[in-house]
């Protein structure tokens, strides 16, 4: 998958040397940067509460393990406790002998980590793997607050039709089961349809169980 034009990879580095190399390796693939001496800085880049700052496009972060004040790994796990963390897939830049620490980072989350001196066109691969990986995320995370919008939609009878014919039940036991007719049944099943984009039970099903997965 290639990355939105509008994607952005977040540099969070100390060595100002490192970032504008990375700046420069980036723009030779067309990728759009910014750069951050601290861990600090990029925080505050984010906003206040951080739980608001979900990413609105494409995005990556490049970071460095070892920094003065907050490091890297810091950094990592406040962003773990935040939602949409993994809208923002991270690779860590680590030296000879962090790598043991940078891997276990991955197990916990982290999309990889490069190892300094590390491959140009390997790493700018690997970012635009990340920069997919978080489109796709957005995209499901859209996805599932448009469908939470649609089921604010329903009515509450509406709600009780769609769970009983979700679970395959036919429009003459779904009445009975409601204490209404079927011609009722009908028309709250006609509603719910429309309401949820959908033309069958089984696009239906198949949407609330998508949605449930991608939790």
């Amino acid at each position: 998958m290639t990355p939105q034009s509008d994607a952005r990879v977040h540099i969070v580095d100390d060595d100002g040397s490192v970032r504008d190399a990375l700046s420069w390796l980036l723009r030779t693939r067309r990728l759009l940067s910014d750069c951050h001496e601290s861990a600090e800085s990029f925080l505050a880049s984010l906003g206040d509460p951080l739980a608001s700052a979900e990413p609105k496009t494409p995005c990556c972060l490049l970071l460095d393990v070892r920094m003065p004040g907050l490091s890297g790994l810091a950094l990592f796990e406040q962003l773990l406790a935040q939602p949409w963390q993994a809208a923002m897939p991270v690779i860590f830049l680590s030296g000879h002998a962090d790598v043991p620490t940078a891997v276990d980072a991955v197990k916990r989350g982290a999309f990889d980590f490069c190892e300094k001196p590390f491959s140009d066109n390997a790493l700018v691969d690997r970012v635009e793997q990340a920069l997919a990986k978080s489109g796709e995320v957005l995209a499901q995370r859209r996805a599932q607050q448009e469908l939470a919008r649609k089921l604010e939609g329903l009515t509450e009878r509406e709600r009780e039709v769609m769970r009983l014919v979700v679970d395959g039940m036919p429009n003459k036991l779904v009445a009975d089961a409601l204490h209404i007719s079927v011609r009722t049944v009908e028309v709250h099943r006609a509603r719910v349809f429309e309401k949820m984009g959908v033309k069958s039970a089984v696009e239906l099903a198949n949407a609330l169980r998508d949605a449930a997965e991608a939790r």
